[in-house]
C-alpha cells in the first residue's frame, strides 16, 4: 500500500506531458475519429495522472475511478447505449475499459481484458502512443462487430482525449 501512495504522490503533470505530448494527444483524437467512422458507437479516451490523497485514503480503485470518469464524461449518454471509455491511470499504469449496457451480453469481460493486456506492456515500455493506438484499434474491432456504421449516426461525444 505505501508504494501505491508514493507512485500517486510523485507522478506529476510533467510525467503526463512527457508520456502524452500534444502530438500524441492529437494522434489519439484522430484515431478515435477514424474509429467512429467504422461503427455507430462512441469511444472516449481518458488519462488521469494520479489519484489525489483523499481518493487514496478512501482506497479508491482504478476501476472505481474509471466508472466515475465514464459517468462524469457522459459516456453513458448515447442514444444506443454504446459508449466505451478507455481509461488510463498513469501513476499505476492501470488500464480500465468501461462499456455501456448496450455491450452487455455481446462483448465478454475477457475480450475487454485482452485489450488492456495488449496495451499494458507498451505503456510499461514507454510506448504510450503505440499502446493507445493499439487499444483504440482493438476496441474499434469489438465495437464494429456489434454496432455497424449507421448513415444517420451523429458524433454524440467529443473525440478529444480527456486529461483528468
Amino acid at each position: 500500500m505505501p508504494n501505491r501512495y508514493l507512485r500517486n504522490l510523485f507522478t506529476t503533470s510533467w510525467a503526463l506531458r512527457r508520456a502524452f505530448p500534444r502530438e500524441v494527444l492529437r494522434e489519439i483524437e484522430r484515431a478515435v475519429a477514424a474509429s467512429e467512422r467504422l461503427h455507430s458507437g462512441e469511444l472516449r479516451f481518458a488519462i488521469e495522472t494520479a489519484l489525489d490523497v483523499p481518493a487514496l485514503w478512501r482506497g479508491v480503485s482504478p476501476r472505481e475511478r474509471a466508472v466515475d470518469a465514464f459517468a462524469r464524461l457522459h459516456t453513458w449518454d448515447t442514444a444506443a447505449n454504446n459508449g466505451v471509455l478507455i481509461y488510463l491511470l498513469l501513476s499505476e499504469h492501470d488500464i480500465e475499459i468501461v462499456a455501456d449496457r448496450g455491450f452487455g451480453g455481446k462483448v465478454s469481460a475477457q475480450e475487454w481484458q485482452d485489450v488492456c493486456e495488449t496495451m499494458r506492456p507498451l505503456f510499461h515500455s514507454g510506448q504510450y502512443q503505440d499502446g493507445a493506438l493499439r487499444g483504440i484499434e482493438m476496441v474499434t474491432a469489438l465495437m464494429r462487430r456489434h454496432f455497424p456504421p449507421d448513415p444517420d449516426d451523429v458524433n454524440e461525444l467529443s473525440n478529444k482525449p480527456v486529461l483528468l
